[in-house]
């Protein structure tokens, strides 16, 4: 990767973290209503596999996290936060909020509430790539947590059957809600399990943004090459509570203490100024432009409008409006 591209991508981590913190900000004034589960503390995991991929080319899927990975695959980070706000102009209209990001247009195809939902869905958009011979690849991004899920065997089951070029790649960030992984895994080295149905699998330290491309590179290229599932543990930690409605008492300050000394950015960030590749004029201009990215996104859900109220049974099974013609007849 180039030194510009390095650059790009500790912008773009950056970005990332700044946006969620303003998404936190938002719900603390009202503005961003509903569930809401930030990122921070997890950038290399997205960051580092979608440099690696090919954005806007193969297809994404991930759970409920979900604000970066749909701006990593190129969804504008207005429509984004106008979504949030629950706006008209948002990426869904408004309709999804927090946890249902969709944008088709760069293939993101959304974030999922259900713990375990991605999992069928990316098989299900590998098995296409299959049928139509295209040389995309799909992506599923999960918690730790899905991986005890029956739909979780039974689609790494059928990936390894059917022979499907999709990459899962299982963010772990050690809690699945406020459960820590050795109260409810019997197996907490979570790329064994993939190993179970005879796919290929890895674990990487995901704090770090350079180990995780490296290794997604490995992946990505494994199953651009076979045609065959892959699983990539990226062991990571989420900084901030899992959601804003939890009190975080099952875990231990000294223990979130230690890990955001492990801060991903913070350590990429030195990565780059130890091997002279990024500079202190180059960190105050990406914090500036930033801060005016993110304040343009604001400004952009602000000013959206709210959907009229006579539109709201549109995109339902109740749209009989917009039913095609000779098909009005299948619900009697």
């Amino acid at each position: 990767m180039k030194i510009e591209d390095k650059k790009r991508v500790l912008r773009e981590m950056v970005l990332h973290r700044r946006f969620e913190e303003r998404c936190y900000q938002a719900y603390i004034e009202r503005k961003i209503g509903g569930f809401l589960h930030l990122y921070p503390g997890q950038e290399a995991c997205c960051n580092g596999v979608m440099e690696a991929a090919r954005p806007g080319h193969d297809y994404v899927i991930t759970g409920y996290r979900d604000h970066v990975h749909a701006i990593k695959c190129g969804a504008d980070p207005k429509e984004v936060m106008a979504e949030l706000y629950g706006k008209e102009t948002g990426s869904s209209k408004g309709r999804g909020g927090s946890m249902h990001i969709f944008d088709g247009a760069h293939r993101f195809m959304g974030g999922y509430a259900l713990v375990g939902g991605p999992f069928p869905l990316a098989a299900g958009i590998a098995k296409a790539i299959q049928l139509k011979g295209g040389d995309e690849i799909a992506i599923c991004f999960l918690g730790d947590a899905a991986n005890n899920q029956g739909v979780f065997h039974e689609t790494l089951n059928m990936a390894a059957l059917w022979k499907l070029p999709v990459l899962f790649v299982c963010e772990n960030n050690l809690y699945a809600m406020g459960t820590a992984l050795a109260l409810s895994e019997s197996e907490t080295d979570i790329q064994r399990k993939a190993a179970c149905y005879r796919i290929a699998a890895e674990a990487v330290d995901g704090m770090d943004v350079v180990a995780v491309e490296a290794a997604a590179r490995r992946a990505t290229h494994a199953v651009r090459e076979s045609r065959k599932p892959y699983f990539l543990e990226c062991r990571t930690y989420r900084l901030r509570a899992h959601s804003m409605f939890d009190a975080q008492l099952y875990r231990d300050k000294a223990e979130v203490e230690a890990w955001r000394h492990k801060d991903p950015i913070t350590r990429y960030q030195a990565w780059l100024e130890a091997n002279h590749m990024v500079h202190p004029d180059d960190l105050m201009r990406i914090e500036a432009e930033v801060a005016a990215e993110i304040a343009d996104a604001v400004a952009f859900a602000e000013a959206g409008t709210w959907e009229p109220v006579e539109q709201l049974a549109r995109f339902t099974y109740a749209d009989r409006a917009h039913e095609p013609a000779g098909e009005a007849s299948w619900h009697k």
